[in-house]
């Protein structure tokens, strides 16, 4: 005889499935978290880093600069 409850088999595989799905999303997060404090320990101490970030991921630029964005399909 077997009983369907929150306690039963497919619940309880259902579960684990879950359970596996987020520890793999926690080991993701915490691999990004690594690398984010990397890149800000960079920053914060190398100058020529900064200026080299704010060019690439803001298109920041000196006032007798221009700048181009070419993006490719």
């Amino acid at each position: 005889m077997v009983f369907f409850d929150q306690e039963s088999f497919i619940e309880q595989y259902r579960l684990s499935q879950t359970l596996r799905g987020l520890e793999s999303q926690k080991e993701f997060y915490i691999e990004e978290i690594e690398k984010n404090e990397i890149t800000i320990e960079l920053l914060e101490t190398d100058s020529s880093a900064l200026e080299k970030f704010a060019r690439e991921k803001y298109y920041m630029k000196k006032d007798n600069e221009e700048v181009f964005v070419i993006i490719d399909d």
